[in-house]
């Protein structure tokens, strides 16, 4: 009996020439970015379990949402304690932070996480029932500026990543007060179009009106259009606030849209929220998206912290920067793969290999004693940079050919002394631009006082070593 992956999962591979996005290399292309770049902001990892109890989601994102009412995995544990696999981040991250009395450490707290989490519903473009996640938390601090900084971070992440196409959409739905009057609006327009509505926009209507904004049916969205904008009730606060994200992102040249109709899918966010959407993504064309939950925090018994976050699946940027076609970098092989012809030649290259590994240098070796030709595929299939083949002439004379795959060209070079010559290669590209960026003319005195300063200090130092070195040796000659 063949066995296969449960429906809406998938496995992420090596090599997957039928679906590309699923080549482990991409993932790591942009789990590489996504570090670097949570990194850029001030950001720091932090990673929780993947399940929790059931309760945590229920207080958190809402007994009516439909992340609680259709679509978590819960269970039952041994203890017959109630359990659910993660279906979003914040609220983990929220609950760790009040267990471990982080507020403690510290008065502001940026974190971030790249997680699998899991939802049962219809698998759909970019959308499983295991998908992976970056989220971004940002703790203590209430201020637009922290709202744009959270959108900057993630629009930023985008456009390094080379993806184009995108809009930034924003909303504001107010503190409590403000929602409350909103609601009652709402509902008051709805009331007379009630039969009308889809069967999840009349679930809605009584336990969560706001949602029904969200609603994807094309009857619902007709309805919608002339119903009363959230923004004409917004309280002064968060009538100011909002306007103040708006003025922020303006000076930071970030374009965007504001949707009185955006409310996201989660009853604990209040005031600023934001999605960002590609075209290329057909219906379900939300690429990633978060905003702000006050009051969370103190809801799940924690302190009262303003806190803002968001979340971006990595399965759609991926398909997003194949379907934009965006340069991606290629397949990284060894620098260096060996062919040995001989046992001789086969101890010799095994310790090789081992030494430059040691050094940081990625190598590798045929170990089957396949025919020559052969190893030469296996090395053009794993990319690799340079190929050397050592038997016994190589051996005696303690040199080799290295052979550049890309080019054929060949050159000479100590066998038992491959490692700073393929070390100084490696980080080539890495000197090239730094000395590229040094040999650029300084436009402003400063930058090259600075400079200067950095070099005097260093040639300061270097002085200092050397006295110290010539004292040294003078009291080592004089006790001799």
């Amino acid at each position: 009996m063949t066995m296969n992956a449960p429906p809406g999962v998938f496995d992420i591979l090596p090599f997957c020439s039928k679906e590309e996005w699923r080549d482990s290399y991409l993932w790591q292309h942009v789990e590489e970015l996504i570090r670097t770049t949570a990194r850029d902001y001030g950001y720091q990892e932090i990673r929780t379990p993947m399940f929790e109890r059931t309760e945590l989601f229920k207080r958190s994102v809402g007994d009516t949402s439909d992340i609680v009412s259709k679509e978590m995995y819960t269970f039952l544990d041994k203890g017959e304690r109630s359990m659910s696999l993660r279906p979003e981040g914040t609220a983990p991250v929220i609950r760790a932070f009040i267990e471990h009395q982080l507020s403690q450490a510290a008065s502001i707290h940026k974190l971030f996480y790249i997680a699998p989490m899991f939802r049962y519903e219809r698998s759909q473009a970019g959308r499983y029932r295991q998908h992976h996640q970056f989220g971004a938390e940002a703790i203590g601090n209430g201020s637009p500026e922290q709202d744009v900084e959270l959108i900057d971070l993630l629009y930023t992440l985008y456009q390094r990543l080379g993806l184009t196409n995108l809009e930034l959409v924003i909303n504001s739905i107010g503190d409590a007060a403000s929602r409350k009057a909103y609601r009652d609006a709402l509902q008051n327009y709805l009331r007379s179009f009630l039969s009308q509505l889809s069967a999840d926009s009349q679930t809605r209507f009584e336990t969560n009106p706001l949602r029904i904004l969200d609603s994807k049916d094309p009857n619902d969205r007709k309805i919608l259009e002339n119903a009363p904008s959230i923004l004409d009730y917004l309280n002064s606060e968060s009538t100011d606030h909002f306007q103040a994200v708006q003025i922020l992102l303006k000076q930071l040249n970030i374009p965007f849209t504001v949707s009185p109709k955006l409310v996201r899918g989660l009853d604990y966010y209040n005031k600023t929220v934001f999605e960002i959407v590609a075209g290329e993504l057909g219906a379900q064309n939300s690429i990633g998206g978060g905003g702000r939950y006050d009051g969370l925090m103190k809801q799940l018994g924690g302190p009262d912290l303003p806190t803002i976050g968001f979340g971006t699946g990595i399965e759609r940027i991926i398909q997003t920067l194949l379907k934009q076609n965006v340069p991606l970098p290629a397949k990284e092989g060894p620098i260096l793969f060996l062919i040995a012809l001989g046992d001789d030649a086969s101890k010799a290259c095994f310790t090789i290999l081992h030494d430059l590994r040691k050094a940081g240098i990625a190598a590798q070796m045929d170990f089957g004693n396949k025919k020559l030709s052969k190893s030469m595929q296996l090395a053009d299939q794993l990319k690799a940079k340079f190929v050397a083949v050592v038997g016994d002439d190589e051996m005696r004379t303690g040199e080799v050919n290295l052979k550049e795959m890309a080019t054929g060209e060949i050159t000479k070079a100590p066998l038992f002394h491959l490692t700073r010559i393929l070390h100084i290669d490696a980080t080539t590209d890495h000197f090239l631009s730094i000395w590229e960026d040094f040999n650029k003319p300084f436009t402003q005195p400063l930058e090259a006082d600075f400079f200067i300063k950095r070099i005097n200090n260093s040639i300061k130092s270097t002085s200092d070593l050397v006295n110290d070195l010539q004292a040294a040796a003078q009291t080592i000659k004089n006790l001799l």
